[in-house]
């Protein structure tokens, strides 16, 4: 087995042999753990998609039946495990109860799945299954690395924050939290960073809550269509609504008197990167992706955090965007039917689109945020930590 080639690593020189000595090609396996969201599951597929591309790894991934990794990550055509536990915070106590009472039998299962792969470091991107993994993986006294995409870590990722050895976040915010811990940024599509500018001419609104939809935009968006349809010449509407409300987000743009040939709802989009280069401005919820994606695209933003979201991830994200200046943040519970709240509503989607200016700032101040080499940089600690 021929050893792993001296490479260039995103303009921060080259990996040194000898950090990899002795790490061959056959030998080099990664375990991945986590998942339960988009957020965790879509950035961990692009490391290891990097980590393929690049050091010729292989990859498993382990996760729960509950979570986006049983769809996304076959997928993507890498092997997934499943172990069986659920949450512990933010939930009932009998919810909490069933996991603690799963927990033994979850971190046997570690051990099996650890001792089968045999990986040279493991890596946990938060979620349900990262914790059996991980306290695993410590007991064993493997290399460790963590992954936080929100600026608020979660339950499992406070907990070995400062027991790995490294770890990698998006926000400034978290990096407190973590030992040996570097912002990297979160892996996005290569597409968000080579969008076209849109027309300034031909204001855009792109709304979307994620890829379930988002029930408080595709309720009060609707509301207002028609005042912001008037107020904003040439302006046009994309409403992502999610596949279960896409006939009700419809009746209410309808219902509004808003000109149907400006406004348009889909329960999913296919192509986001293109649907972003259109827009002018992007109203949408503030999961970790979202909000890397609109950075890598260097778009504005009206975010609406969900308020449910475990530790308040998301509202901490909306106000990192906006301490960059690049979005604005409107709490839930100023989105609703009363008409101060409609009001608003209008009042900020008007006073933005309405000012290309004041767009443009803030589309510079996304692009700070904008990590492009992400999945590369945390790729290559991973392989530093599993040749040290």
């Amino acid at each position: 087995m021929r050893p792993l080639p001296e490479l260039a690593v995103g303009g921060r020189g080259s990996l040194r042999l000898e950090v990899l000595k002795g790490l061959k090609l056959a030998d080099f396996r990664v375990l991945i753990a986590g998942g339960g969201t988009g957020g965790h599951i879509i950035p961990a597929l692009a490391v290891a998609r990097e980590l393929v591309a690049r050091y010729h790894a292989e990859v498993l991934f382990v996760g729960t039946p509950r979570g986006l990794e049983g769809k996304l990550v076959p997928a993507a055509g890498f092997p997934l495990q499943l172990i069986r536990i659920g949450p512990l915070n933010a939930v009932p106590l009998m919810t909490r109860l069933k996991t603690l009472a799963d927990l033994p039998g979850a971190l046997l299962s570690c051990r099996g799945i650890i001792r089968a792969f045999n990986p040279g470091v493991v890596f946990g991107v938060g979620g349900y299954a990262s914790g059996p993994i991980m306290a695993t993986a410590l007991l064993m006294k493997l290399p460790t690395m963590a992954f936080e995409p929100n600026a608020m870590p979660g339950l499992v990722n406070r907990w070995v924050g400062k027991r790995v050895d490294a770890a990698a976040v998006n926000f400034t915010a978290a990096a407190s939290w973590f030992a040996n811990c570097e912002v990297t940024g979160i892996p996005v599509r290569p597409a968000f960073f080579s969008l076209a500018q849109p027309d300034p001419a031909r204001p855009h609104l792109l709304v979307f809550g994620g890829s379930q939809g988002a029930r408080i935009l595709n309720l009060n968006l609707p509301r207002v269509a028609a005042r912001l349809l008037e107020a904003v010449p040439n302006l046009t509407i994309l409403h992502q609504s999610g596949m279960r409300h896409v006939e009700t987000t419809e009746q209410a743009y309808r219902a509004s008197g808003a000109d149907p040939a400006r406004w348009q709802v889909q329960p999913f989009i296919d192509d986001m990167p293109a649907s972003f280069g259109r827009a002018s401005l992007v109203m949408a919820r503030s999961g970790a992706s979202t909000v890397a994606e609109l950075a890598a695209a260097g778009k504005p933003s009206l975010l609406v955090p969900f308020a449910a979201a475990a530790d308040g991830h998301q509202k901490k994200n909306a106000e990192a965007m906006a301490s960059a200046g690049a979005a604005v943040m409107l709490e839930e519970y100023l989105v609703g039917a009363e008409a101060a709240q409609q009001e608003r509503l209008l009042a900020e989607l008007t006073g933005l689109l309405a000012d290309p200016e004041r767009l443009a700032r803030m589309s510079a101040a996304a692009r700070t945020q904008a990590h492009p080499d992400a999945a590369e940089r945390i790729a290559c600690r991973l392989v530093e930590l599993a040749g040290r």
